[in-house]
């Protein structure tokens, strides 16, 4: 089985990130197919904000989230008991789920299949425990389809530098537009095709957002792995994080992350 990298890591300037994304926000795609007592498993959980909202709609159906590693999950089971809802968390491996066939009636991943060296295996995994009839929800930003204003080369920089960190590990930074294509591959049928946006225009949005990446930049695991490779320098990092800053501040800061998305049926 593949050893994928992820891109991100797991510092808490991006746990505070991931941890603001919602089931509204997030998966407007699949909520009309949501009701009461569904059975879900959350695949690339996080810190569990999107799985708690999931397990709101679903109760008392049980839903579990999965992640690779430890680190993002104490912070999970803390949301969820701060919100007294059940959910179960636990590491596990997305080309090798614990679970046995036909387990749930919706397999949901979030921002994980862009991640992966072999995002077609693991949808195919997704299916397996997903029962026939089911359905298989997946959705990916699309990097190469970002857009901002006012346009700055140094974010020019930031979007090439963040592709090739991630290129590097063997991953698809512009995963939303092949999205339909994998599931096709990974042998689904009937397969429904979206697209969404997340937009940061108003001052408090551009603030959060540009701040985020100012820090990203510098602590996460991206410009870790920039540096280590040769593939920017400490003052390139340096100038990436003053750009988003100088971008934050802006009246006219605008920032549009496009999403495909997929609702793959077992």
């Amino acid at each position: 089985m593949p050893e994928d990298v992820y891109t991100h890591g797991h510092h808490e300037v991006v746990l505070r990130s991931h941890g603001a994304r919602t089931a509204v926000n997030s998966c407007g795609y699949l909520l009309p197919l949501l009701r009461p007592d569904l059975t879900l498993l959350d695949v690339g959980c996080g810190p569990g904000s999107i799985t708690v909202d999931l397990a709101e709609i679903l109760g008392p159906g049980r839903v579990r989230g999965v992640e690779v590693t430890e680190d993002p999950l104490h912070q999970a089971r803390a949301t969820a008991a701060g919100r007294g809802v059940d959910v179960s968390f636990a590491v596990d491996d997305v080309y090798a789920l614990s679970d046995a066939d036909d387990t749930y009636d919706v397999t949901h991943a979030h921002q994980v299949l862009q991640h992966l060296s072999d995002p077609v295996a693991a949808l195919r995994e997704m299916r397996r425990v997903t029962r026939p009839g089911g359905v298989v929800a997946v959705r990916d930003a699309d990097y190469a389809a970002f857009h901002w204003w006012p346009a700055d080369e140094r974010l020019d920089s930031w979007l090439d530098l963040y592709r090739g960190v991630a290129r590097g590990n063997d991953a698809e930074p512009d995963a939303g537009r092949r999205l339909l294509a994998w599931a096709h591959e990974a042998g689904f049928t009937e397969v429904t095709p979206s697209a969404s946006v997340w937009c940061y225009a108003t001052p408090e949005e551009t603030a959060t957002w540009g701040g985020m990446w100012a820090e990203r930049i510098r602590s996460s695991r991206i410009g870790e792995q920039a540096l280590e490779r040769g593939l920017a320098t400490p003052e390139d990092i340096a100038e990436i994080s003053q750009a988003w800053r100088d971008w934050a501040a802006h009246p006219d800061a605008y920032f549009v992350i496009p999403h495909g998305e997929v609702l793959a049926r077992a």
